[in-house]
């Protein structure tokens, strides 16, 4: 039975857009895309690898496919390329049809709790959310979402879209956590999961 990770950056007040790419979500004006990079390291470049080399799938939602898609193929010098062109990907999308345009990808038919519930036991390692804020939403109130790994930056920006929501419960454990050399921490959550949630 694989489990659910979401593996995801957030600044101090809890805002997961855009932090890789100036261009990356400029929606509602977001204006500090990019937030993220100066913040990179080995440390942090080491907790991807090994994050990665547990995972047996990628779920994303349809935004997140689209620009993952739309960037990643063509940065032929970076290694995390042949990761992500490799990967099973799994698309949680009512708009996209089959075929999906990027290898090795599977669109999730129906409502995509129950097409995750159902995916869960047909994998051994991970399956792991990258970015896909609403679609880590939905699975929450469903209690699919096994763990967290949040990289946690030491910057507030005050505005943009944030992964937890107003509404949003989980009671989580801490099972591991680690301070980057830019002051970043890494911290490795487990959810507790609810007998007043549906799910697995």
């Amino acid at each position: 039975m694989s489990k659910v990770v979401v593996f995801n950056s957030i600044t101090l007040d809890g805002v997961m857009q855009a932090p890789a790419r100036p261009d990356e979500d400029t929606r509602g004006g977001f204006k500090y895309g990019g937030w993220a990079v100066p913040y990179a390291d080995p440390t942090f470049g080491k907790t991807v690898g090994q994050s990665m080399a547990t995972t047996e799938g990628i779920l994303l939602g349809r935004r997140t496919y689209q620009d993952f898609y739309a960037y990643w193929p063509h940065r032929k010098d970076n290694p995390f390329t042949d990761v992500l062109n490799n990967a099973p990907k799994y698309v949680a999308t009512r708009t996209l049809k089959e075929p999906l345009p990027w290898m090795n990808s599977t669109l999730l038919q129906g409502n995509v709790s129950k097409a995750v519930a159902d995916l869960k036991p047909q994998l051994q390692k991970d399956i792991v959310i990258l970015g896909s804020g609403v679609l880590v939403q939905s699975l929450m109130k469903d209690n699919l979402i096994d763990k967290f790994i949040l990289s946690i930056h030491p910057i507030v920006l005050g505005t943009g879209k944030r992964l937890f929501q107003d509404g949003d419960m989980a009671t989580l454990n801490l099972i591991d956590s680690e301070i980057t050399s830019k002051g970043v921490i890494i911290a490795t959550y487990e959810s507790v999961k609810s007998a007043s949630h549906g799910g697995a």
